[in-house]
């Protein structure tokens, strides 16, 4: 149903641009393609350079670099948790104290 949608509508579209360009002389048809060239072609070179121009320009927020700290989750449980405790009261002997 889509497929038959976008035939149509391609459809439509070249003949309404065979029938305005078929109007047209040969030498005026180039003129047109020479035009639209020119005007996107400098279209495009304007975004590519203003975009280039405008990368290293302060207009954003700069990122600011932060120090990696250890997780406090981490040593937290790692105090918590219940074998820590008997290995801190093992003296080695075999025995606890």
């Amino acid at each position: 149903m889509v497929r038959k949608l976008f035939r149509k509508i391609n459809k439509w579209l070249e003949d309404g641009l065979r029938g305005l360009l078929g109007r047209m002389t040969p030498d005026r048809r180039v003129i047109l393609v020479l035009t639209m060239f020119f005007v996107f072609g400098g279209l495009s070179i304007y975004m590519i350079v203003s975009s280039i121009y405008h990368i290293g320009k302060k207009s954003g927020v700069q990122m600011g670099i932060e120090r990696i700290e250890t997780l406090r989750l981490e040593y937290e449980q790692a105090r918590r948790d219940s074998i820590n405790q008997l290995n801190n009261h093992y003296d080695g002997t075999g025995e606890f104290e």
